[in-house]
């Protein structure tokens, strides 16, 4: 038996890989196929557009996939969504749907657009938006390049950001938020009602959310003597408490915890200073909560 999964094609392909191969899983991708090789046997992939996987898993063509949860809500997919995965192509965070108009428009809020023309990938969505804050206006499905068409070819648009600058290097300003969302694992109801497939998929979301936990963390362990140990504890946050324990030296202890990596660079040195020794930096691919 096999688990059918959809890895999304495009601008979140290589941060999914990426966070595959953390988990443990080497998915090798190549221009020619839509059939990634992997090495867990267990797991057959397929390359699909974000904007149409959770389609693909309501129909069960797919039994699990990884999309955007604005996807899911704008094919209002009948799905089972399993876990929240927060990363995105550039960063570690959500992605915002925003409504944005020219820096110079006099609209000020979504009401200001009734009647107007607003361009967007994400139609059905910002219908419902528009339609929630009583506005009646056409809105356009744009096939790409979304943030050129105002003034001339739209009057606002809905477009996806995850820092603003490709807006803002547009001279575009938002009005609002339309939609947060980030990548989700969903599933097929009907697959998920399989005791393998729903073992095998349980198994892979708790290695996937470790990765995601990894992030932007490292280890870090190192040697104390005893009575120095309580200012090396004052100057070293963590995750939870640090892991002590004895060497064969009896004046000496082992010190092992988890740190945000940024954090690292202004720690060594005070650490240093507050007597520890031997100090390691480790990268980490799996914390497991």
């Amino acid at each position: 038996m096999k688990l059918r999964l959809g890895i999304p094609k495009g601008s979140l392909e290589a941060a999914t890989i990426d966070l595959f191969r953390r988990a443990g899983f080497n998915i090798a991708t190549s221009s020619r196929s839509y059939f990634p090789a992997t090495d867990d046997p267990e797991i057959e992939c397929m390359l699909i557009r974000a904007q149409e996987m959770s389609r693909y898993v309501e129909d069960g063509i797919l039994d699990v996939g990884l999309t955007g949860r604005d996807w899911v809500e704008e094919n209002a997919a009948d799905v089972e969504a399993l876990a929240d995965l927060i990363y995105a192509k550039q960063s570690c965070g959500k992605v915002r749907w925003v409504l944005a108009v020219p820096e110079g428009s006099p609209f000020q809020s979504v009401q200001d657009l009734q009647g107007k023309i607003i361009a967007t990938e994400l139609v059905e969505t910002t219908k419902r938006y528009l339609a929630r804050n009583g506005v009646t206006a056409k809105v356009e499905f744009s096939w790409g390049a979304t943030e050129v068409k105002p003034p001339v070819l739209a009057d606002a648009i809905v477009e996806v950001t995850e820092t603003g600058s490709s807006l803002r290097a547009n001279k575009l300003r938002v009005l609002e938020v339309v939609l947060e969302s980030n990548t989700q694992l969903i599933g097929n109801k009907e697959s998920m009602r399989d005791p393998w497939k729903r073992q095998k998929v349980n198994d892979l979301k708790l290695l996937l959310e470790a990765a995601i936990n990894a992030l932007g963390k490292v280890g870090l362990m190192l040697n104390v003597r005893k009575e120095d140990l309580p200012a090396v504890l004052d100057a070293l946050p963590a995750l939870k408490k640090p892991t002590v324990s004895h060497l064969s030296d009896e004046d000496w202890l082992a010190v092992n915890t988890i740190l945000d990596e940024p954090t690292v660079r202004h720690l060594i040195p005070r650490l240093k200073d507050a007597g520890a020794e031997g100090i390691v930096e480790y990268p980490l691919n799996k914390i497991v909560l």
